[in-house]
């Protein structure tokens, strides 16, 4: 007694694959007659399992059943190529079911399917080999861009762009694919030629919300422009766009990562709100927020953002950099842990390379965050990548190497104030490269006068001088256009170091006002209190002395037992 196959079915379509799978169990099982025809009954039951299996995330037994599938596909082809040509003459003859020589299962999709478990299972070599198997003609649009993921990968970048132009020429709506390309240095004019020309009848000029060869142009020229590092150019695209369609979730998620990338924390950490209004339960790219919230000090709006991705999707490699930055200041070692965790989802996420750098730098081991930094900017350059590789450098003396870096993030970002602040970053670590540093800050400060990075690199530079007055006197130009925490405590720093302790105490709770978690403004008014009644400042607290008392205890007393 058979199990009727149509009802495995009905169980899958509507997603029941617990009950499937059991069912399955059955059909597999069941009693058939010996010979030809069992092969293909064997072939689709086997099939039908393996779908129910991959419904349930049993990816290794999906492939199991999908791998044994592919098998009797084979030895019916053999049988029936043996029976064609035994038969050859006798050809007029009605067929019977047992020389009929097309299988009823598709194998180019089983083989699909075989390559949709190895992804699963993080297996992209196995996979690869599944996707060549099938012609490219026989290739599907989800096919292609599978595979396109697979060869990038892999590395085989131009076997890549070929998937994701096939992508692209079958449907021009495929985004990823238009990013992709972007990524991989295709330029814009030549994805745009990708997609079909639709005649305008009537020669009005078509709607940008309806024409693909407007809007999505635009789109296109974003990605190509944030792919080759012109930020400014990208934002541009990004904000025609968003008012073509406002509050457009995944534009203001595309402005706030490139807000991120380039320093613009407080522009970037507005959009991301924005989009947490529209839609409190994304996840994409809140690991860039949660970052800059960790910068910003606001521990109450990160544990809050934290504590939302857990419950909207606890296996996604954003919420483990969330709880990264989360727990870098408390416990570095389970800070690490996490950004480990995150790559272990996703060894290409890189977010989850750049907070294990910057775990790595506070745990003072730069070395390793040369090889964390390295992995960020492999899978796409950009200025946080370049900035961690100078710092671990430079942590490791290598001057050399990390002027090296900074030179390649100026020639690749050559409108970027950032990339010249690298350059002076790196010139400033050595007394001889002081005046170049100086000039390189000064140029970044004329290309974008409101950056307040390298406003604060130039007075710090003044103050290793000893130009005290003129760093004050730039800092307090800065401090009347821009109210920002950061300038009043370099600000209180410079007058502590005069001895001009009332102004210093006046900046230092200026800057409590601004961000009243700044740890930093925390602890130099802490230490200028302790001058202001004449105190050492660096003398350890009673409580300090009395832990390290009690350390020294334990440890004889161990050393005894």
């Amino acid at each position: 007694m058979e199990v009727p196959k149509d009802h495995i079915t009905t169980l899958l379509d509507n997603g029941l694959f617990c009950s499937a799978q059991m069912l399955g169990c059955f059909l597999v099982s069941s009693a058939v007659a010996n010979g030809e025809a069992s092969l293909y009954l064997k072939a689709e039951n086997l099939v039908l399992q393996g779908d129910a299996l991959f419904g349930e995330k049993e990816f290794r037994r999906a492939l199991s059943m999908y791998k044994q599938a592919l098998q009797h596909c084979k030895i019916i082809s053999k049988q029936t190529m043996n029976n064609s040509r035994s038969s050859f003459s006798a050809s007029s003859r009605s067929s019977s079911p047992n020389s009929v020589n097309v299988s009823p299962i598709n194998e180019n999709e089983v083989k699909f399917k075989i390559t949709l478990c190895h992804c699963a299972l993080s297996e992209n070599r196995p996979a690869l080999v599944e996707m060549e198997g099938i012609p490219p003609k026989a290739r599907t649009l989800r096919m292609n861009l599978t595979l396109g993921k697979l060869y990038r990968i892999s590395r085989h970048n131009r076997s890549a762009i070929a998937c994701y132009k096939d992508c692209l020429r079958n449907c021009p709506y495929v985004l990823e694919a238009i990013t992709a390309l972007a990524e991989l240095g295709v330029s814009s004019k030549e994805v745009s030629s990708l997609f079909p020309q639709t005649p305008n009848r009537g020669g009005r000029p078509p709607f940008d919300h309806l024409d693909p060869a407007r809007w999505l142009h635009r789109y296109v020229e974003a990605q190509c422009c944030i792919a080759s590092s012109d930020y400014k150019g990208g934002l541009d695209h990004l904000s025609e766009l968003l008012q073509q369609f406002p509050n457009n979730v995944h534009i203001l998620l595309e402005i706030a990562k490139v807000e991120a990338i380039i320093g613009r924390h407080d522009e970037a950490i507005m959009n991301f709100e924005k989009v947490r209004s529209i839609d409190p339960f994304i996840v994409t790219y809140m690991d860039e927020y949660a970052m800059l919230l960790k910068l910003k000090s606001d521990v109450s709006k990160l544990n809050k953002l934290v504590h939302d991705m857990l419950n909207i999707d606890p296996t996604r490699a954003e919420v483990f950099v969330a709880l990264s930055a989360l727990w870098e200041r408390k416990d570095e070692r389970r800070a690490l842990s996490y950004a480990e965790k995150s790559l272990r989802i996703d060894d290409r996420h890189i977010t989850g390379h750049i907070m294990k750098g910057n775990v790595y730098l506070s745990l003072n081991r730069p070395d390793a965050a040369v090889t964390a930094f390295r992995g960020a900017q492999e899978l796409r350059p950009d200025l946080r990548s370049y900035q961690g590789l100078v710092r671990s450098y430079l942590a490791l003396s290598k001057t050399k190497e990390a002027l090296f870096i900074a030179r390649e993030a100026m020639k690749l970002m050559p409108q970027s104030a950032k990339a010249l602040k690298l350059v002076g970053d790196v010139h400033a670590s050595s007394s001889s490269g002081r005046e170049k540093a100086r000039k390189f800050y000064e140029s970044a400060l004329r290309l974008e006068p409101g950056f307040l990075g390298a406003a604060l690199a130039l007075a710090e530079l003044h103050v290793v001088e000893g130009r005290h007055k003129d760093a004050v006197s730039l800092l307090e130009r800065y401090v009347k256009d821009w109210a920002d925490d950061s300038l009043h405590i370099k600000l209180a720093q410079v007058f502590a170091a005069t001895n001009m302790l009332s102004e210093a105490l006046a900046h230092y709770q200026a800057a409590l006002r601004i961000n009243p978690q700044n740890e930093a403004a925390k602890k130099g008014l802490e230490r200028l209190e302790k001058q202001m009644k004449g105190m050492d400042p660096d003398a350890p607290d009673e409580e300090e002395e009395n832990e390290a008392d009690d350390a020294e205890g334990d440890q004889e007393e161990g050393e005894l037992l």
